[in-house]
């Protein structure tokens, strides 16, 4: 065996899940393994069927997540060489909300025969945008009641988190809401499998349950108000007992340590989100940096010393992120997957043969090719609603937005007019936190955007007006993860006893540091001032037609067009 102890850290994304050998001394990342999930995103219909499923529908299938485990720990422990024995523990993180019905074994529903044909047995991730009225709803009937806990999440809780979607399941196929013997979070599910522990993260049940530290989850009275059959929802459904972050839930199960060649009983950590976790991976345990986790979507964390009301926050929990401080998210829904689209759906194929023949994506070279653009130059300001608004809208059914196009706008053009929308979406948050009293003085980016995407990281300190660093690590969900679990296996296992211990210790920064240029941020601040008109244009009401829009795909698509 080596002095040396190492942890693993586990991070389950949206369409694969991804681990780190991390040594719990140096904080040295010594091996990774991603494993790719078999079913990825359902949202065309169930594994095995051709039946369509119905829209804004996002699922995913939890055996994914057991042959993450049992391919990637394998893999990485291969890999470095690492004797078991040395690994102290494993920490996990997911993507949230991502929730699914179990039995009272643990067995989720889509898993046993009688139930795999019914789409609302199956687990809904983050995006799976189908319980929006019920959210639209729930919303209506707090803010009647004076719901005092309403504010807390930016006056809107959204159709991505877990009521809504237990709501919709109540409305939608009650036969499998009363078959559940609970709902559970993925990244508490997880956890469950590892330890054979039910316990409940303080993390996804604050962000995305609506609890409280002081004061638990809203009232039975208001979930009856909702709906009469919901009354006792948090206690036939959920659990009151939460756990707070770093806090050992248990040991690893024989089972477990048989399928991923550790060590049974090293030490587990309660489960954690994706984002929230990667704050003190990029070093952040204090007030006034603002992370933000760069990917598919775009997430925004940052510390505060006091609770703070903020327009279309996701939410502001007590220990939420760090312990001691009320931490605050926000985020954008659509960022690497807005430029993906682009890629996949709008550029010409003179364009993939020039990136082939130079050895580049598509990506590569629209972004060599916007580059060379001063800011202002292609003419152009887009919405980045393709996916709807999360922060500070909380507005699904928003749409996209390019306007400024002519017969001389290019690929390249367009594709910086996208990026450009993200990071005026990203000021549009600050400047929200900024005028409610919650700091912003630098930002720390992590993710797999700021690894890609020089250009990107310019235009975003450029836009804000403020420095940004990056993490060192670029799997910063994992490693925040591996971080955990050295907190849960503590000091006397070769582990540390507090997260800030552990930040100290094991996460840095690269040397990198994207500064904003006075001339650039110029030109930037008068795009701004016309991405904000067409913000609030079409996001505060001023013109729906978005929705229309939407609305009269959906009625199309139902077969009553004409009517």
């Amino acid at each position: 065996m080596s002095t040396d102890k190492y942890t693993i850290g586990v991070d389950f994304g949206t369409e694969s899940g991804r681990a780190v050998l991390v040594n719990v001394r140096t904080g040295e990342e010594v091996a990774t393994a991603v494993h790719p999930y078999g079913d990825g995103v359902i949202d065309e219909h169930l594994p095995g069927s051709d039946v369509p499923l119905p829209p804004d529908f996002a699922l995913q299938n939890p055996q994914d997540y057991i042959e993450v485990l049992k391919e990637t720990i394998p893999a990485v422990l291969r890999e470095s060489g690492v004797h078991p024995e040395d690994v102290i523990g494993i920490g996990t993180d997911f993507t949230a909300c991502t929730m699914l019905p179990i039995d009272e074994q643990g067995v989720p529903l889509c898993l046993k025969p009688e139930w795999r044909d019914n789409p609302y047995a199956w687990v809904k991730i983050w995006k799976h945008h189908a319980a929006q009225p019920e959210a639209n709803r729930l919303n209506e009937i707090a803010r009647q009641r004076g719901e005092e806990w309403l504010p807390r999440y930016g006056g809107k809780i959204s159709s991505e988190w877990l009521f809504p979607k237990i709501w919709e399941t109540l409305n939608k196929a009650p036969e499998v809401y009363y078959a559940a013997h609970r709902y559970i979070e993925a990244a508490d599910w997880i956890v469950l499998q590892l330890t054979g522990e039910e316990k409940r993260n303080s993390c996804t049940a604050g962000y995305k349950a609506i609890w409280n530290k002081r004061k638990g989850y809203p009232s039975d009275d208001f979930f009856a108000a909702l709906d009469p059959r919901l009354r006792h929802v948090v206690d036939e459904k959920l659990s009151r007992d939460i756990y707070p972050l770093g806090q050992r839930a248990g040991g690893l199960t024989e089972a477990m340590a048989a399928l991923t060649g550790l060590r049974p009983g090293i030490a587990v950590p309660v489960g954690n989100v994706d984002a929230h976790v990667s704050v003190p991976a990029a070093t952040v345990t204090e007030p006034g940096r603002m992370v933000i986790i760069m990917g598919t979507s775009n997430c925004h964390m940052v510390l505060g010393e006091e609770e703070r009301i903020v327009e279309g926050m996701c939410g502001v929990v007590e220990d939420g992120i760090i312990p001691g401080f009320f931490g605050f998210e926000a985020g954008q829904s659509c960022v690497g997957d807005h430029f993906a689209w682009f890629v996949e759906n709008c550029v010409p194929a003179s364009y993939e043969e020039e990136a082939r023949s130079r050895g580049l994506n598509v990506h590569q070279l629209l972004e060599e090719k916007a580059a060379r653009q001063k800011p202002g130059e292609h003419g152009l300001v887009a919405l980045d609603w393709w996916n709807g608004n999360r922060s500070v809208l909380v507005d699904v059914d928003l749409t996209g937005l390019l306007i400024g196009a002519t017969l001389a706008t290019k690929p390249e053009d367009i594709y910086r007019a996208l990026i450009e929308a993200t990071a005026y979406g990203t000021r549009v948050i600050i400047e929200a936190f900024e005028s409610n009293g919650v700091a912003v003085n630098e930002i720390v980016a992590c993710g797999g955007l700021p690894e890609r995407n020089k250009l990107l990281m310019q235009i975003y300190a450029d836009v804000t007006g403020r420095e940004i660093r990056v993490a060192a690590t670029a799997q910063a969900g994992a490693f925040g993860s591996a971080m955990f679990a050295a907190v849960a296996a503590g000091s006397a296992a070769g582990g540390y006893d507090t997260i800030f211990e552990a930040a100290q210790k094991m996460a840095r920064l690269k040397d990198v540091v994207y500064r904003p240029e006075p001339a650039r941020k110029a030109v930037y601040d008068q795009l701004y001032a016309e991405y904000l008109t067409l913000h609030d244009y079409f996001g505060r009401g001023a013109n729906d037609v978005m929705k229309r829009l939407k609305a009269l795909k959906q009625q199309v698509l139902a077969g009553n067009w004409g009517e």
